[in-house]
């Protein structure tokens, strides 16, 4: 069911509607991204938390011609998807349930621009708005799930390298013994940070390239093996640094500076990828 404002284009009538809108959401969820802010500054992992919001706005910004051409048409529906975000908020809040809090966000901004804008509208920004996905941590509860079998998997394909490159090497899970010292692949080593921002760069690169659906889904999914790529190239360098130096290469500057490194390389991948993609 839709509600018919004007079946052209945007009218100065809706400014008013969505300044309210804004700053009730802004209200209803400081307190949510708050806490969710702090925790970018403390979780490592999701460090990269503090460039997703501009770069939704600079997604958004790039369809500025395409939505002034969008006939408005805003759409009742989009009251169902509220209420549906505002029940989640709810109930999470009663379960203390971080994840879900944030999450109920995207749900609602949805239903908002269902309601204001339309189908339309709803269907431009869809890939800007779920972008923000990208910047709410995971539960503890799943990330470690996900992120020990990577680490034995990690481990196994470094032990693997580092024997085919001629140095003695003994794997216990994700232990790795070497002649001169031990090394332990831990959560942050796992991989499944770069994993993530992997996949929220390949996002990016297949918003602004052009190609045919099935191009950007691959592009889409290069991120996974582009990811685990520079994980194990970081795995082995520091494994091999390690049996010359000694354990202390794992800590401190170098073990930072190895994850820019490997962030670097999984990127460049993606950039090669994109390149080869465009030129098919």
């Amino acid at each position: 069911m839709s509600i018919a404002i004007n079946s052209c284009k945007w009218q100065p009538v809706l400014f008013i509607p969505l300044v309210i809108t804004t700053a009730a959401l802004l209200a209803l969820y400081f307190p949510f991204l708050q806490t969710m802010a702090a925790e970018w500054g403390t979780n490592k992992d999701y460090s990269h938390g503090y460039f997703i919001p501009a770069l939704v706005l600079y997604m958004i910004y790039s369809l500025k011609d395409k939505l002034v051409e969008t006939p408005v048409k805003p759409s009742s529906s989009g009251i169902i998807l509220v209420i549906l975000g505002l029940c989640v908020l709810l109930a999470a809040k009663i379960g203390t349930e971080y994840f879900l809090q944030r999450t109920s966000l995207i749900i609602v901004l949805l239903g908002f621009v269902l309601f204001l804008f339309g189908r339309k509208w709803t269907r431009l920004l869809l890939i800007p708005i779920l972008y923000l996905i990208f910047m709410i941590p995971l539960p503890a509860i799943i990330w470690n799930k996900v992120a020990f079998p990577l680490q034995l998997f990690g481990s196994s394909l470094t032990e693997h390298v580092v024997r085919l490159l001629g140095i003695p090497i003994f794997r216990e899970g994700n232990v790795l013994h070497l002649a001169e010292t031990t090394l332990e692949v831990v959560a942050a080593c796992s991989g499944l940070r770069s994993l993530v921002t992997m996949f929220a760069m390949s996002t990016l690169l297949v918003w602004f390239s052009s190609g045919s659906p099935a191009k950007k889904w691959l592009l889409f999914f290069s991120a996974a093996p582009a990811a685990i790529f520079a994980n194990i190239i970081r795995l082995t360098t520091t494994a091999l640094l390690a049996s010359k130096m000694g354990a202390e290469v794992a800590n401190g500057f170098l073990h930072d500076f190895s994850g820019l490194v490997t962030f670097v390389i999984g990127f460049c991948i993606l950039l090669i990828m994109n390149k080869f993609l465009a030129n098919r």
